[in-house]
Order: C-alpha cells, then structure tokens, then sequence
C-alpha cells in the first residue's frame, strides 16, 4: 500500500518528521509547524525551532548549486521549460528582491503565503544575482520571521484571515 508523505513521516520520531516536513518546498514551515504542534505534540517553541532547522537546511545547497544545475540540466527540453516557467512565475512574484534586494528578499520569505518561503527566495536571489552569505542572511531572517506569524497563527494569537 502506498502511504502519503505525511503519513511516512508520522512514523519518524517527531524531531525528524517536523524538520522532513519543513524541508521540503511548499510545504516548508507553514506545514510544519502546525504538524508538530498538532500531530506531534510539541510545545510551540519545539516545533517553531525544529521547523526552521528543517526550513533553512537545503537553503545553502539550493544557493550554492542552483546555477550549475540550472546550466546542466537547461540542455533537456522538459528541464528547459520547468526552468522557463519557474524563473518567470519567481519574478513575477518578487517585485520586492528585484526593487529593495536582500531586504525585499527578508520581507519575500517572511510573508508565510505559498510561493513566498525560502524555496522561491532562493530563487530569487539567484534571478536578482544576490551574493550567497547575503541571501542566505535575508532567507534566515525571512524564515525566523515567518516562523514567528505561523507560530501565533497557530497558537490562536494572531489571526491571519
């Protein structure tokens, strides 16, 4: 039988799952930080700690590798085109990196929306050429941020709609 993702990372002790959860794009920590503090039963600093590790881990590898893969991978059609398409759905959403660079890329990630995390950051600072420590300084601080609201949001503190 084929199970969900989620349902492969309940059975992961709940540290692991909540960082496999908020490492991965889309979801990032906007999933899973209600994850562990629902399912996993977390405190909501556990699960706001553990989804940033989880959030930020890729981030340095995307930043680094991204051009080589891009380059690499760019002579395939189908790559082609999922690049095309991802790079001119990043810039139209990214307003704020290409006018205010590593700042507008802080307020970009914090704003805990789809398409708004770390993944597309990361592509955005690699479209806007933002150096590596600086993008990855803004994308830090843009998850920790990010956390913050869906933390609160979580908690019933905050109301985001």
């Amino acid at each position: 039988m084929k199970e969900s993702f989620l349902q492969w990372a309940s059975h992961l002790p709940q540290p692991w799952s909540t960082v496999a959860i908020a490492a991965m794009p889309i979801l990032e920590l906007r999933g899973s930080i209600p994850w562990a503090s629902t399912v996993g039963g977390m405190s909501p600093i556990e699960a706001y700690v553990w989804s940033v590790v989880g959030n930020m881990l890729p981030i340095p590898f995307f930043l680094l590798f991204l051009g080589r893969v891009e380059k690499a991978l760019r002579r395939y059609g189908p790559f082609d085109s999922f690049f095309s398409w991802l790079f001119a759905r990043t810039r139209r959403r990214a307003e704020l990196v290409e006018r205010y660079g590593a700042v507008g890329l802080v307020l970009f990630v914090a704003i805990p929306l789809p398409v708004t995390g770390a993944w597309t950051g990361s592509v955005a600072a690699y479209l806007f050429d933002v150096p590596f420590r600086r993008a990855a300084l803004a994308i830090l601080v843009g998850v920790l941020l990010a956390g913050v609201v869906v933390t609160l949001a979580v908690q019933g503190v905050l109301r985001l709609w």
